[in-house]
């Protein structure tokens, strides 16, 4: 072995000792990559207001689908340029808890909508007071 190709062995022994070493393939992010990631947080976050408030889509239920489109796009932005998911980190398990999370949130939305619709149908009629003798 090489004097160079030994101190480099060396080098990347000592720093796996002391925790600096590969991390299993997961990439840290540079500055660009969490500029991109803010960037897209907040047009993902202005959109979604703009359209609730300005009315832009007369359609409310149309509205509401884009939101949680919108809001789904937003939490694999966060997993992938804060979080720092892919398919290399951690042997693929980081990879595996994206879809976990991406299961476990549309679980929770339909089910969240799913429950709120059926609530809508199934509550009382309001009855008007003021025509009662």
């Amino acid at each position: 072995m090489t004097t160079k190709a030994h101190a480099k062995a060396h080098t990347l022994e000592a720093n796996a000792s002391h925790g600096h070493g590969d991390h299993g393939g997961a990439a840290h992010g540079s500055l660009q990559s969490y500029l991109i990631g803010f960037g897209l947080s907040v047009v993902l976050t202005a959109v979604p207001f703009w359209l609730v408030m300005t009315g832009a889509i007369a359609d409310k239920q149309v509205t509401a689908l884009i939101v949680l489109v919108l809001a789904a796009v937003q939490i694999v932005v966060h997993m992938v340029y804060f979080l720092h998911m892919n398919t290399r980190s951690e042997n693929g398990w980081t990879m595996m808890a994206m879809i976990f999370t991406v299961v476990m949130v549309v679980i929770a939305l339909t089910g969240s909508l799913w429950v709120m619709h059926h609530l809508n149908i199934n509550m009382m009629p309001l009855h008007d007071m003021s025509q009662m003798p």
